[in-house]
């Protein structure tokens, strides 16, 4: 199935719990869910920024 924007930020919210529990500070990624999946970056990005925000963990987003 295609991601949603929900499930996109549930997955995301999965990730930064997992980051916080095992100490993980710095994430690299592409443009998750915007490709050939169809979600639109800036909206994205959006929740990308929202489910960090308090936090310290570094995100690097990658362009191909």
């Amino acid at each position: 199935h295609k991601p949603t924007y929900e499930s996109m930020q549930k997955s995301l919210e999965a990730m930064k719990n997992h980051c916080l529990n095992n100490g993980v500070t710095d994430i690299s990624m592409p443009r998750i869910g915007c490709g050939l999946d169809g979600l639109d970056w800036n909206k994205v990005s959006a929740i990308l920024d929202q489910v960090f925000e308090d936090t310290d963990i570094k995100i690097t987003v990658y362009s191909l």
